[in-house]
């Protein structure tokens, strides 16, 4: 099967360029993948001198010939294109309009200067065909044809030079080197050759033909026809190329063929460009890689990444090397902007991982290893330096090297982050450090300060003061070495002992204010411990008259007027105060005047407890409470005494004395005769009757209290040390929390307590 020219017209009669005929047909001979190994040869000339002839026996064409015996008339309309057949590199035949047609006139010259000017614009070859005879003649076919290629040649700036090859036609006996001489006058880059009529000779036609058609063949090696390769237009472009010109021809402007070979490089390389931008768009690979990366970090992506886009660089690169590199190069450049752009999204979020990793792992690592005793600022430091490292690694191995994508910023925000996350992690430990250390004073405090409050003691406030001050410097000793390994600033480290010895004045003074709303039932409690109770932790016994109930009611409110002045006021400073010598003063003694107060003298409203107003109340309140008990007391030891003066009449010691012996007597005659029953019998026989007689004696009846029983713990106050807790006192007698006993029970009553 022969192959086939694809003849095709490129532009129409009347000047229409016929751009899909022209897309069609380089696809038909892929035109595009041929880069700068491609030619065009054209040929023009006169009307019927046989250049369809010429190009059809030259390169196997089959563009539409003259049928001389139908008369001489234009075969060829417009410009005609054609695949040159047999012939390397790809060469694209071009068969112009003929010059000096009648169809157009004389005057229409402008398609003929056009067509002249597009082919000497786009051909690497232009055969021109001229008649032996019209060679030297003025007004001649060969005149307005060569007036035509000058005029076109001084409108047309090109770097390189296009080779024009005279075709002589129908050669005579004027020898050829006579000829050639005048052609070449004023025309550089000028090659002629003599062919043998086509009519009269035409196997000797066929042969010439045959060795100029060697002439094409690898025409655009150094030396040949087509040699210089400067400004040749890619294949790719061809198309674009030849519209673009034609639209200036048929302006009428100059042509200058750098700048519109800048032009269709520009427009080429941009369209290039666009198709592999949505190429990398579409591909399967970077969806694929897209999609995992939002999952998470992905081994290898920098080499990944760089691979897809240094595919389609390359492709790029391959498709646009024959257009000016100068253009090309800021076509790739716009190209790789563009495409790092779209890719960079996808990088940003890998790196976000890795932030996010490195940034887990620092937090789990602290935990972990502060677990093991390492010191916090040590293990902060190296837990830093393993996580920044850990993260360059995987910059690294998602660094993209066209892109040069810097991860600096994204650094430095991980480290930020880092030590943001320490900074809190530490506080935080510190915080608990602290609470624990707090706790742990709390402990140690409560319970001595309640024991030491409760006493009431003289010496109270100094024994608290030396309790503070010695579990408060041992709680601190503990805590600085606890915090040693923080390294921490020392402003820092006394802020935190200022912290810790604040909390425990703070648990001082909240336990005494809590003490101080308890101070009646505090004071009540005193009182009866030494109301009811000697030195020697003993009952009193009201009833043996020997116990000054006045003086031991003043000992006793005395008593509970100290713990109400220990009470009254926080003295954490070690500032003397009056508190005491005053509500002795004014309450007991009844020397100074009432209290009327609010404050305290020399004494912060901050520290007080309780006000001298509010002392005075609590006094009264207390002294009502307790009134009754020194009266009941009273009440007995008056009963007893007047009890334990009453004697029996004689009559009755003397009737007593008789029954009792009388009855006596008369067991004592009956023993023997008891004992023969036996001992046992004896015995019980005897306690039957003697039992009734001893449940004669008077007894005290029912109404009368039993005496006080001794406490089963004795009340002691604490000792300076206090070391040891204050034992509670049992309750109060009977007797003293009864609120009335009648004097007639009282009084019958006290043989129980002699």
């Amino acid at each position: 099967m022969e192959e086939d020219c694809f003849a095709t017209q490129l532009i129409y009669g009347d000047g229409e360029f016929n751009g899909d005929g022209l897309e069609s047909f380089i696809k038909k001979v892929n035109l595009t993948d041929c880069g700068l190994a491609y030619a065009v040869v054209a040929v023009m000339g006169p009307q019927s001198s046989g250049k369809s002839t010429l190009l059809n026996h030259l390169f196997k064409t089959n563009f539409r010939e003259m049928d001389a015996y139908s008369g001489r008339s234009q075969t060829t309309k417009g410009v005609w294109i054609a695949k040159c057949i047999g012939i390397e590199p790809c060469t694209i035949a071009m068969d112009l309009e003929g010059t000096d047609g009648r169809e157009r006139g004389e005057e229409d010259t402008t398609f003929e200067k056009q067509s002249a000017l597009f082919a000497l614009a786009i051909s690497d070859i232009v055969l021109i065909n001229m008649w032996c005879h019209d060679i030297g003649r003025e007004h001649a076919a060969n005149k307005p044809l060569l007036k035509t290629v000058f005029q076109v040649m001084m409108r047309l700036f090109s770097p390189r030079k296009t080779t024009l090859l005279f075709v002589i036609r129908d050669k005579t006996k004027t020898p050829f080197e006579l000829l050639e001489p005048i052609l070449r006058e004023d025309i550089q880059k000028v090659d002629v050759v003599a062919l043998s009529s086509y009519e009269e000779k035409e196997e000797k036609f066929k042969e010439e033909v045959a060795q100029l058609r060697q002439r094409f063949m690898h025409s655009i090696s150094p030396g040949g026809l087509a040699g210089d390769r400067r400004g040749v237009v890619p294949a790719s472009g061809f198309s674009f190329s030849a519209q673009q010109i034609w639209k200036v021809i048929k302006e009428n402007k100059d042509l200058d063929l750098p700048a519109h070979k800048v032009m269709v490089a520009t427009v080429r390389c941009e369209e290039i460009a666009g198709e592999k931008f949505n190429q990398l768009t579409l591909d399967k690979g970077w969806l694929a890689l897209e999609k995992a990366v939002e999952r998470g970090p992905i081994p290898g992506f920098g080499k990944k990444l760089s691979s897809i886009l240094e595919r389609y660089l390359s492709e790029y690169d391959s498709e646009t090397i024959y257009f000016d590199e100068g253009v090309r190069n800021v076509k790739r450049q716009q190209l790789e902007s563009e495409a790092l752009d779209f890719l960079h999204p996808a990088y940003i979020t890998m790196v976000g991982h890795l932030h996010s990793k490195a940034l887990e792992n620092f937090k789990t690592g602290v935990e972990n290893w502060l677990e093991e005793g390492e010191g916090f600022a040590a293990l902060v430091r190296a837990c830093k330096e393993y996580c920044i490292l850990e993260f360059d690694q995987g910059c690294a191995d998602a660094f993209v090297q066209l892109a040069g994508w810097d991860a600096s910023k994204i650094k430095e925000k991980l480290q930020r982050d880092i030590d943001a996350h320490a900074s809190s992690f530490c506080s935080a430990k510190l915080s608990d450090l602290i609470v624990n250390y707090e706790r742990q004073l709390s402990t140690a405090l409560t319970e001595p300060l309640e024991s030491l409050l409760e006493s009431g003691e003289r010496d109270t406030w100094t024994s608290i003061r030396k309790l503070l001050k010695r579990e408060t410097e041992a709680a601190l000793l503990e805590f600085l070495s606890a915090v040693a390994g923080f390294e921490l600033d020392k402003a820092d480290i006394t802020a935190m002992e200022q912290k810790i010895r604040d909390y425990a004045r703070n648990v001082v003074e909240r336990k005494a204010r809590e003490e101080a709303g308890k101070v009646l039932i505090r004071m009540k409690n005193r009182f009866s411990m030494v109301f009811n109770y000697g030195c020697d932790s003993i009952p009193r016994v009201w009833t043996a008259g020997k116990e000054d109930i006045k003086t031991i009611t003043k000992e006793a409110r005395s008593a509970s007027l100290k713990l109400l002045s220990v009470i009254a006021a926080i003295r954490l400073d070690e500032k003397p105060d009056k508190i005491e010598k005053i509500l002795f003063s004014s309450l007991m003694d009844g020397t100074t005047a009432p209290l009327a107060s609010t404050t305290w003298e020399e004494v912060p409203s901050k520290d007080t407890l309780l006000t001298p107003v509010r002392c005075k109340s609590l006094w009264k309140q207390f002294k009502a409470e307790t009134e009754n008990n020194v009266t009941r007391a009273l009440s007995y030891q008056k009963a007893c005494r007047r009890k334990n003066n009453w004697v029996p009449p004689m009559w009755a010691i003397v009737a007593m004395i008789v029954l009792g012996f009388s009855e006596l007597m008369l067991h004592l005659r009956n023993l023997d005769g008891e004992f023969r029953n036996g001992t046992v019998a004896a015995i019980l026989s005897v306690s039957s009757r003697f039992l009734p007689t001893v449940l004669k004696i008077p007894r005290p009846p029912p109404g009368l209290p039993p005496a006080p029983q001794a406490p089963q713990q004795l009340h002691s106050v604490v000792s300076q040390s206090f070391g040891n807790q204050t034992p509670q006192p049992n309750p109060m007698p009977n007797f003293i929390s009864e609120s009335s006993v009648s004097s007639s029970n009282i009084s019958s009553d006290c043989n129980e307590y002699s």
